[in-house]
């Protein structure tokens, strides 16, 4: 027995050794170009094609040498027989898994969350298409660095955008790369669109409208059809020699004597003059101040000339003046009714009555700045709110707001892109008949409802509205009294105009980022009557409720709003006796619900096994 597994073990070394097999490229191998060097950032490298190892030489017997004798010669190796031929359907799925990917739905170079405003550059937003290479020179950093798609895929795509600050004048920088995903528990390939983003619709045109007429003209719709979203980036060349001095982002605007003042609480609430106005720094400050009532026309901070004596300059360092003119000025009452001027020409200065109260006093600064994307400033205007104060309203507060223009833009706010955000205004409108969605660019002129004040006196608070925020559950109110002599139609009247105001809107948008012309995107207010049977009927309460939900994918819902009613709750009014007054309350609420239906997962069935034992595999029990 021996002496036969000595002979087989030397018949197996003489065997050749097995033939190499074909190397297939595995769906890991898989690569794409990018328009950038892709940079991975976790531990795993990529995958590097594999070839066949050469067999290894056998070694030779060393060389005839003293007191060696020569060794035998050995056998030629026997010939290596070629690898077999795959067949042609191994060979299609070998080419089919070494093949490229298929391509991402979603194009993380089109995304932008921080594009809040229609056809303007936003500041500091390095993916907003609407941005010019004279935009991205004005930027000091990028408020969004990294744009990323879905984390489950095994690999995603990656847009990052920086800013260079070195380069003369300073540029964007945009890389797209590719990550892996090192879980091993990862997607591979993703073919449906509505669960990755909310892909917007495309507006026909002349161009595009037999393509959309193919895809929609049928019963059902294509769910494979790309919607392309090309974003065209003007691109302007600079020369370091013929550059020219402008503002950029941050820097304060400077005039002729110093620099544009916007007054700010720094350690306290007081207001500090120090302040200084930063280029394309969109503020909006208050803060208290300290007065002597009997000398309140000798504190500069009191009067107009104070916020309109120094012209700016267009570019820093420059001879170039730009006058602030005045827009509009608004005069308040002691009761904290206000009236706005027919005419803004006028100048009115700080003047004392009696050592007790004060007319014309600033209250409120509103600075609206429209500059040039070469960063030249071009216009400056400047709204006020002059009240009258007295020794009891001390200490005084002071409101002050400065916002930026580009020329030749029409800036629409946007509440969100494409869904709301917490705290951001709700975007509401009219429609007239055979036209689209007029919008007011007026955040006050949109869903607005009755502010609160001091005094609770509803008389003197109409007119006085505040926006209604998304997801901010508000309530307010205020009082009337009313006499024996009050007609009940004329006080009906007068209650309603201050619980919805002059202009009640009629729609409102569904998503943050809704346009006029897409009408199917905003959402009509239904108003509701709830009234008691009566002679004299008055609305004592108004009621806004705002039904929304999350909409779109899990990872990254986005918030739309379904319904929106408004109630108006009317009471009856009780008759008054002669000589004698009554007080009514008046409230105003907005609550917000959501009604989004809970997510519930789903699970495949599992596999069932189809396994078949030997006849003989319990023997010798059964």
């Amino acid at each position: 027995m021996a002496a036969v597994a000595l002979r087989l073990g030397v018949l197996l070394l003489l065997l050749p050794p097995p033939p190499p097999l074909p190397a297939v490229r595995g769906i890991s191998g898989q690569s794409r170009s990018a328009s950038a060097t892709a940079q991975p950032s976790g531990p795993p490298a990529p995958s590097v094609r594999e070839t066949p190892r050469r067999p290894a030489a056998i070694p030779t017997a060393p060389g005839p040498g003293v007191g060696s004798s020569p060794a035998p010669e050995p056998p030629p190796p026997p010939e290596t027989p070629a690898p077999l031929a795959a067949s042609p359907a191994a060979a299609a799925t070998a080419a089919a898994r070494a093949g490229p990917g298929p391509a991402p739905v979603t194009d993380v170079a089109t995304l932008c969350v921080c594009d809040l405003s229609v056809a303007q550059c936003d500041v500091n937003c390095c993916c907003d298409p609407d941005c010019s290479a004279a935009d991205f020179s004005l930027f000091t950093t990028c408020s969004v660095h990294i744009v990323t798609g879905d984390s489950q895929l095994c690999t995603q795509e990656t847009a990052i955008y920086s800013i260079n600050v070195a380069a003369h004048p300073p540029e964007r920088i945009f890389k797209l790369v590719d990550q892996n995903n090192p879980s091993i528990f990862c997607i591979h390939a993703t073919n449906y669109k509505q669960a990755l983003s909310f892909i917007p619709p495309e507006m026909p045109t002349s161009q595009n409208f037999d393509s959309l007429l193919k895809q929609f003209e049928g019963v059902t719709f294509s769910a494979e059809s790309d919607v392309l979203l090309n974003t065209e980036l003007d691109a302007q060349n600079f020369s370091d020699t013929n550059e020219t001095a402008r503002y950029e982002y941050g820097v304060p605007i400077q005039t002729a004597d110093a620099f544009l003042r916007l007054p700010a609480p720094l350690v306290s609430s007081q207001c500090s003059d120090a302040n200084p106005a930063g280029f394309l720094v969109n503020q909006a400050v208050k803060c208290s101040r300290m007065i002597n009532v009997g000398n309140c026309n000798t504190t500069q901070a009191l009067s107009m000339l104070f916020y309109t004596n120094s012209s700016i300059l267009a570019v820093p360092k420059s001879s170039q003046l730009v006058n602030v003119t005045v827009q509009a000025i608004t005069v308040q009452s002691l009761s904290g009714t206000r009236t706005l001027l027919n005419s803004s020409d006028v100048l009115l200065l700080p003047k004392n009555l009696d050592n007790q109260v004060c007319i014309n006093v600033v209250l409120g600064v509103s600075y609206s700045i429209t500059y040039t994307n070469a960063g030249e400033i071009t216009d400056a205007a400047v709204s006020f709110v002059l009240g009258t104060i007295n020794t009891k309203m001390l200490p005084i507060q002071q409101s002050f707001e400065i916002t930026f223009t580009q020329l030749n833009t029409k800036p629409v706010p946007l509440s969100g892109n494409p869904g709301y955000g917490i705290g951001l205004p709700l975007r509401a409108g009219f429609r007239p008949t055979g036209s689209g969605i007029i919008q007011s660019t007026n955040t006050h002129g949109q869903l607005t409802v009755l502010q609160s004040s001091s005094n609770q006196d509803c008389l003197a608070v109409e007119g006085v509205r505040t926006p209604v925020l998304f997801g901010y559950n508000m309530i307010s109110g205020c009082k009337l009294r009313i006499t024996a002599s009050t007609e009940c139609q004329l006080l009906a009247n007068i209650i309603l105009n201050v619980l919805k105001g002059q202009n009640f809107p009629e729609y409102v948008a569904s998503f943050g980022n809704s346009q006029a012309q897409d009408v199917l995107d905003w959402v009509p207010i239904t108003h509701i009557q709830s009234s008691e049977q009566g002679l004299c009927q008055i609305p004592v309460s108004f009621e806004i409720e705002v039904k929304w939900t999350k909409y779109g994918s899990l990872m990254n819902p986005q918030a739309k709003i379904v319904n929106v009613s408004a109630t108006v709750i009317s009471t009856i009014l009780a008759q008054t006796h002669f000589g004698s007054e009554r007080t009514i309350q008046i409230a105003s609420s907005v609550t917000f619900i959501d009604v989004s239906t809970p997510a519930e997962p789903g699970y495949k069935a599992p596999p069932t096994i189809d396994a078949k034992l030997p006849f003989d595999f319990f023997f010798p029990f059964v």
